[in-house]
């Protein structure tokens, strides 16, 4: 009677413990980075006196909790994430590029100036057209100064961006070190080793969000980081690195690490900050571009006003200033100081405005701008499309990885019915044993 108690005592034990096991998993199975939980049962044997061999029948135990997981599965998600990171991070900028140089529409003022020129040459004395023309100066000035502002913004803001990066991923490190180390001090098989090793899974996951990582495990589950295949220490036992950004005065960016062996560079080849990164060149050519047009574009107009005659016979005076497209500015104020006519003719000439339509067509201002545009849209248009794909390679693999670690609902309901009715089952044993004891010792 004493083994039947105890029989029934184990497997009341045991499927309280699947029980507990299970509700977990049901009430976790919308829980973002969980991984389903399995409470392993194995059959208690003790040894005989006298034999080397073990008697069963003695009941059973819960001999830990299995945590299900594909280390295999977990990289594909972290790989296809960085992938995916890296493009929509990039998308970001390019996106902030095409808002810089089509908001302020400076493909239309550059047009609508040399038009007012070309308006003003059939009639070089009249001051309507000189005024239309002076007017469209200004706005052609004030647009490329709004458009360098923006990319000078957009700048800045990667800038406070990458900064913050950087930030989060030594938050996370050093967040991963000290998962690590509680991996090291949890005993293998419970609860508290299986939520340790969620979290560790949820912080790589994060982690290659911002850069691509390279990941070693041990016998404790602890994990050892990398920056990429063959990149600087991230993490290495309890002992987190410090990542940095900076801007080079020529403006390149770069990223470093240091902390646990010495100083290294950080080339991210994936995550966030391998967009930034590229984006920060692309927002640096851009602006460059622009800026060697807006320096050619007041150097071409000043030379043609000083080529030629305002209304009143003077020499042409400088229409703009400005070596780059942020600074420029209209500093001609009289519509009378535009230079249409040529050196000595009379103010019905407009010879001067001829060299205008010539230095309109020779450097081609209106077409590098448009070209600067379309090469933005069509990168932009090709990293969205790049990233749609990337997002459903994303969706398979969480897919994939979840039909191994995650919860399945009508699975646990079977589950939770069957340890149910085991619970039960074992609790009747319990309460048989006894009403035998009970009766037996009530036998006179």
């Amino acid at each position: 009677m004493s083994d039947m108690l105890s029989i029934g005592a184990s497997g009341v034990r045991a499927y309280q413990t699947a029980l507990t096991t299970t509700s977990e998993n049901i009430a976790n199975a919308g829980t973002a980075g969980y991984a389903k939980r399995v409470a392993t049962t194995r059959e208690v044997a003790v040894a005989t006196s006298g034999m080397t061999t073990a008697a069963n029948g003695m009941g059973v135990t819960v001999s830990g909790i299995a945590r299900s997981g594909d280390a295999m599965r977990s990289a594909d998600v972290r790989a296809a994430g960085a992938d995916l990171a890296r493009s929509e991070a990039g998308a970001v900028w390019l996106d902030r590029i095409e808002g810089a140089l089509t908001g302020n529409k400076l493909d239309e003022r550059l047009t609508a100036f040399f038009n007012a020129a070309t308006t003003l040459s059939a009639d070089p004395s009249a001051s309507a057209p000189r005024a239309t023309m002076l007017q469209a100066a200004a706005s052609v000035a004030n647009s490329f100064a709004a458009t360098g502002a923006a990319l000078d913004g957009a700048i800045a803001d990667l800038d406070a961006s990458a900064d913050a990066g950087t930030g989060q991923l030594n938050t996370l490190s050093a967040s991963l070190a000290k998962v690590n180390a509680g991996l090291g001090r949890v005993a293998a098989g419970t609860s508290g080793q299986a939520a340790l090793l969620d979290e560790r899974d949820r912080l790589l996951e994060a982690m290659s969000a911002l850069t691509d990582v390279a990941v070693q495990f041990d016998s404790f589950g602890r994990v050892s980081v990398k920056g990429g295949a063959g990149g600087p220490l991230l993490v290495q036992g309890d002992r987190p690195a410090i990542a940095t950004y900076a801007r080079g005065s020529d403006g390149a960016v770069s990223f470093a690490v240091y902390g646990i062996d010495g100083s290294h560079i950080l080339t991210p080849s994936g995550g966030a900050l391998a967009g930034m990164a590229e984006g920060a060149a692309r927002l640096a050519d851009a602006r460059r571009e622009l800026d060697t047009i807006a320096a050619a574009f007041v150097e071409g107009v000043n030379a043609v006003q000083a080529g030629g005659a305002d209304l009143d016979g003077n020499a042409g005076t400088d229409m703009f200033e400005g070596d780059s497209a942020a600074s420029m500015k209209l500093v001609l104020s009289d519509p009378r100081g535009i230079a249409a006519a040529a050196a000595g003719a009379g103010p019905r000439d407009n010879g001067n405005l001829t060299a205008l339509a010539a230095l309109r067509k020779d450097g081609a201002f209106e077409s590098d701008v448009t070209t600067l545009t379309t090469g933005n849209a069509s990168a932009l248009a090709g990293r969205r499309a790049i990233a749609e794909v990337q997002t459903t390679i994303r969706a398979h693999a969480i897919a994939a990885r979840d039909t191994v670690s995650g919860v399945n609902i009508d699975e646990e309901a079977v589950d939770l019915i069957r340890f149910q009715q085991a619970y039960q089952a074992s609790s009747r044993v319990i309460q048989v044993a006894r009403e035998t004891l009970d009766t037996l010792f009530n036998i006179r």
